[in-house]
């Protein structure tokens, strides 16, 4: 059942929600069986820049966010604090969690990583205090184009996927199973995350 409105625990939810998403793909990138394909390209071009990893993570959607210009989207509190906490959160889970060459482990941090993405994605998208960068590309895109969602996503994605993969990032078994579960996932735990005006909960 959705949530009613209290502004603290709504932006304490963001926050922890996209720490905890930053949390998931360092477990990912330390599991070392496949990426996301936002996450491909951020360790592809990680390979080449000779920046962190967190850094490469804020400075594309900081990219992302200057497409959103000509497609007439507007960031909201979210939005910010997605490229911040994401990006700082990557990188001082990443110094503490090392990367894995045990099977057993490398699967444990795979799974538990994909479930804790959407898990995560759930909780910030559901505070509704303004989609990530690459979220709004994707809704601004469809906007302008006339595409259907599913469409103008995996575009986005298979091109992202590419160049990360050209560019020397991991792709494997995990992007395979954070391809086919994230949606999934993120439903289920939306319905558990989303917040909702608490004049409605009081017509209801």
């Amino acid at each position: 059942m959705p949530l009613a409105v209290h502004p603290t625990a709504r932006l304490t939810q963001l926050i922890v929600g996209l720490a905890l998403y930053g949390t998931s793909m360092a477990m990912m990138t330390r599991a070392g069986l496949g990426l996301s394909p936002w996450d491909v390209l951020h360790e592809g071009l990680t390979v080449h820049a000779g920046l962190s990893f967190g850094a490469i993570t804020a400075i594309t959607s900081g990219v992302v966010l200057l497409a959103w210009v000509p497609l007439r989207q507007r960031p909201g509190l979210g939005t910010l604090a997605n490229v911040v906490v994401i990006a700082v959160t990557v990188d001082l889970v990443r110094l503490v969690l090392p990367e894995q060459h045990e099977l057993g482990w490398q699967i444990a941090l795979l799974v538990g990583g994909v479930v804790l993405n959407g898990v995560a994605t759930a909780a910030y998208i559901g505070v509704r205090l303004g989609p990530g960068p690459r979220d709004g590309l994707m809704t601004g895109l469809v906007m302008t184009t006339g595409r259907s969602v599913q469409v103008v996503r995996t575009a986005i994605e298979a091109g992202v996927l590419l160049t990360g993969w050209l560019l020397g990032g991991t792709v494997g078994v995990g992007t395979v199973l954070y391809a086919l579960s994230i949606g999934t996932l993120t439903q289920f735990f939306l319905a558990r995350t989303t917040w909702r005006d608490r004049s409605a909960s009081c017509v209801a």
